[in-house]
């Protein structure tokens, strides 16, 4: 079955690209960062690290962005740590992370951008690369690039397995697509148990379907990078030790906004609130400080805090610091929740010990959100009044923060140990 289901994707794929061509263009001249090692994305490697990567054994893990690269990263330090001799490819989708998968790179682990899933790019890839096993994380299965290391003799398994509804209806609707292209997947680990059901439901095997709970969520195992005090930070921009701060994390176009007006409202009676917004994109930085002083927000940016005022308003214009400004914070925000862009990740903010507020469109963790939610442990607005409502009735209870934050951290109990599940079933299918 397999064969006839790629045939005709690799038919509608490269109509597809083309459709997309404008607007990809357009956005890697908009980001700029999108022409870095652009050849990256067709198979063409630099000497260097086609000597790096060339036929070493390496396992290649791929990860899109910032949050599934951070996955990449914890799942790649604790195979390392079990077994010392493991190298690996990281590749990934977007510049920013690209740009965080760099920041580990050494002699065992090389980032590169994920080649064009176009049959030649793909192949090309593949066959340089010839990786001992292929780990995809959360929700990129790629057919070309999946068929072409299964061909060469790789275990290929999706960790992390994500299933919004929205993949799930379109997946339940191409059925005879979609459950061949997963079979060809050796396993899949799954986040919660209420998962098995949904994906035998598309076809898939239910043999091949693991049970390891989320990489993301699990804090027993190490955090890829290190968390860092950025109480001096505002210290400096004079914001008193016991001031509370609002905290816009992941915030997508239109949402800071939003936050700002709030802000600017619950500032008539709270003059000594703070509000640290960390954008989603941070090339974003200049039109939301733009945005910020058209109403009448004194603005410090974290690439450039020098200001002659005190500010209003902290701009967190660099990538990676999010987890670490989380401590800084007494009320979250958790972006992308208000324009219908999927959510961010919840468990971060409480795992730091703050309660979060979100929007009506988390489904990328709807899972968590559900939870969370049924537990009082989180709170979900609809708009700008209620969002308002929310964050006064918690800067007025600090009681009730606390006790958010615990019946949260009940919630994520579940994900403990992920990691080192997830090490244990690839040592055991994918790497012997």
């Amino acid at each position: 079955m397999i064969g006839p289901v790629r045939l005709l994707y690799n038919i509608i794929f490269p109509v597809a690209v083309l459709l997309m061509l404008p607007g990809f263009l357009a956005r890697m001249i908009r980001r700029g960062k999108y022409r870095h090692k652009f050849g990256q994305r067709f198979g063409i490697y630099s000497p260097g690290v086609r000597e790096k990567i060339a036929g070493t054994g390496r396992v290649w893990v791929h990860a899109v962005s910032v949050g599934e690269v951070n996955i990449a990263l914890k799942l790649i330090q604790a195979l390392r740590d079990a077994d010392a001799s493991l190298s690996f490819v990281l590749s990934t989708t977007t510049s920013t992370g690209f740009k965080l998968a760099a920041s580990r790179k050494s002699t065992w682990l090389e980032p590169i951008y994920n080649p064009l899933d176009f049959l030649p790019v793909a192949r090309r890839a593949v066959r340089l690369i010839k990786p001992r096993a292929l780990i995809l994380v959360e929700a990129e299965v790629w057919p070309n690039v999946v068929c072409e290391a299964r061909r060469l003799g790789a275990k290929a398994v999706l960790v992390n397995a994500r299933l919004s509804p929205r993949s799930e209806k379109r997946f339940r609707a191409a059925r005879m697509i979609a459950a061949p292209l997963f079979n060809q997947l050796d396993a899949l680990c799954l986040q919660e148990p209420e998962d098995v059901a949904r994906w035998t439901s598309l076809g898939v095997k239910r043999e091949k379907l693991h049970v390891t709970g989320s990489i993301k969520f699990d804090e027993s195992a190490n955090a890829p990078r290190p968390v860092r005090n950025f109480r001096p930070v505002l210290d400096s921009l004079g914001v008193a030790a016991d001031a509370p701060v609002l905290l816009g994390g992941s915030t997508f176009d239109g949402e800071e906004e939003i936050l700002a007006r709030v802000f600017l409202e619950l500032r008539k009676s709270r003059p000594d609130l703070f509000l640290i917004l960390v954008p989603r994109h941070q090339e974003r930085g200049d039109s939301v400080a733009n945005q910020m002083e058209l109403l009448g927000l004194t603005v410090a940016r974290r690439t450039r805090t020098e200001t002659s005022l005190k500010p209003d308003v902290l701009l967190v214009d660099t990538t990676g610091e999010l987890t670490s400004w989380y401590l800084c914070a007494t009320v979250v925000f958790i972006g992308k929740s208000l324009c219908d862009r999927g959510g961010q990740n919840p468990a971060e903010p409480i795992t730091a010990g703050v309660p979060v507020i979100f929007g009506p469109h988390m489904r990328n963790f709807a899972s968590l959100v559900q939870a969370l939610l049924r537990t009082q442990a989180a709170m979900e607005i609809r708009d700008a009044s209620s969002l308002q409502a929310a964050v006064e009735s918690l800067l007025s209870a600090p009681e009730t923060r606390a006790a958010m934050v615990e019946r949260g951290l009940q919630c994520l109990e579940i994900h403990r140990g992920a990691t080192a599940r997830t090490v244990s079933l690839l040592r055991e299918n994918a790497f012997s």
